[in-house]
């Protein structure tokens, strides 16, 4: 038997019957295609349309999805297509098609300044919306942490130590790589330029006082938002895509508690080691440029280094690092918790907490900037 298909129009007293044979399926894609196009150009006749599939020899997704968008397309005010023949094996497959809504029409209307404002409204509520969530979760992890120091028997030591070793201990090799390039750059780039003017040694004011104040926590804090924030949130996001966290809370678990708790620590606790580390390491990078590209002895930059900083620089660095950590750690964890039932959501939301985790970082650290110049640190 042919299995090639075919879609023949018959006339019926006045009905009209579209009848479709053979097999109807994606290799016969563009045949079927062609065919459905010339038969929806009988939309808005006046005659009842039945689309008989009772000859169909096979019949797939794709040949389920075009009798259906046929079946739409014919279907105009009072007249209404009906499918006939359905076998019982392909009727829950054309069911299932039939489920499947279409596609909103894109507005393409010009743009306006009503538009334009109502866009920047939506927008302005979107930046709103994400403080107050970031609020929340920042409550609800102090309300976790208050009840931990209640009853510290809940508190979730190996989960903590975990992530301690993830977030930390398995972070160390990139971040003392990265900061000691960066250092290396630093003294290069500062030492070409001060040569101009025979001031070669300040280069290690200059570099004791970026590293330690500013260039260490901030890079180091932008690496672990991209690293660990990601992680956090696929973690929480896949977990909430199972419905994991769901389960948690039908089992009396707080998710904050078990979940969001031990991956704060973790990060609070590790974020001002690899400051420290990634300090040191740009320094030490710094510091080897210097002797090898600028002439400058190591004993010569060790007591000049002495001289440039003071224990304020030290400070002001680690102070902004668990601060900064907590704000990685709340735009993650809110992040995971925001997702949907799809890839595309844990995708999105992902970008969203890397991108939203080093925004707040540089603002956190502008703000830490006024704050320690005002108070002359």
């Amino acid at each position: 038997m042919n299995s090639d298909p075919k879609l023949e129009r018959i006339a019926k007293g006045n009905a009209l019957a579209l009848c479709a044979t053979g097999t109807w399926t994606a290799s016969f894609a563009p045949v079927l295609e062609r065919m459905v196009a010339d038969a929806e150009k009988l939309a808005g006749t006046p005659q009842s349309i039945f689309i008989d599939v009772s000859e169909i020899a096979k019949l797939d997704t794709f040949g389920a999805w075009l009798i259906e968008r046929l079946r739409r397309s014919l279907t105009k005010g009072p007249v209404e297509a009906q499918i006939a023949g359905l076998s019982a094996n392909y009727s829950s497959l054309v069911d299932e098609v039939r489920r499947v809504r279409a596609t909103a029409v894109v507005d393409s209307s010009p743009i306006t300044i009503t538009g334009m404002l109502e866009q920047i409204g939506r927008s302005v509520a979107g930046v709103a919306g994400t403080v107050a969530g970031l609020i929340d979760m920042l409550g609800a992890v102090l309300a976790a942490g208050f009840r931990i120091l209640i009853h510290p028997r809940s508190f979730r030591l190996t989960s903590t130590v975990h992530h301690m070793e993830q977030v930390c201990w398995r972070a160390v090799p990139i971040i003392v790589l990265i900061t000691f390039l960066i250092g290396c750059i630093i003294a290069q780039q500062g030492i070409f330029h001060f040569r101009r003017f025979g001031a070669d040694i300040f280069v290690v004011d200059m570099l004791g006082v970026l590293v330690l104040r500013e260039i260490g926590v901030l890079l180091v804090a932008i690496m672990v938002a991209g690293r660990s924030g990601s992680a956090y949130t696929a973690e929480l996001g896949s977990m909430k895509m199972r419905e994991e966290i769901d389960a948690l809370r039908t089992m009396g678990f707080d998710p904050i508690e078990v979940l969001v708790l031990p991956r704060m620590m973790a990060l609070v606790l590790a974020l001002p080691i690899l400051a420290f580390l990634g300090a040191m390491a740009a320094l030490y990078g710094g510091g080897l440029v210097a002797w090898l590209y600028g002439g400058v002895e190591p004993e010569a930059f060790l007591l000049r280094l002495r001289d440039a900083i003071s224990i304020d620089h030290f400070i002001v660095g680690i102070v902004k690092a668990p601060v900064m950590a907590a704000v990685i750690g709340i735009v993650a964890c809110v992040e995971g918790l925001a997702v949907q039932g799809s890839a595309e959501s844990l995708g999105q939301h992902t970008t969203a907490s890397v991108v939203k985790g080093i925004f707040f970082v540089i603002v956190m650290d502008g703000i830490f900037a006024i704050f320690f110049a005002s108070i002359g640190m």
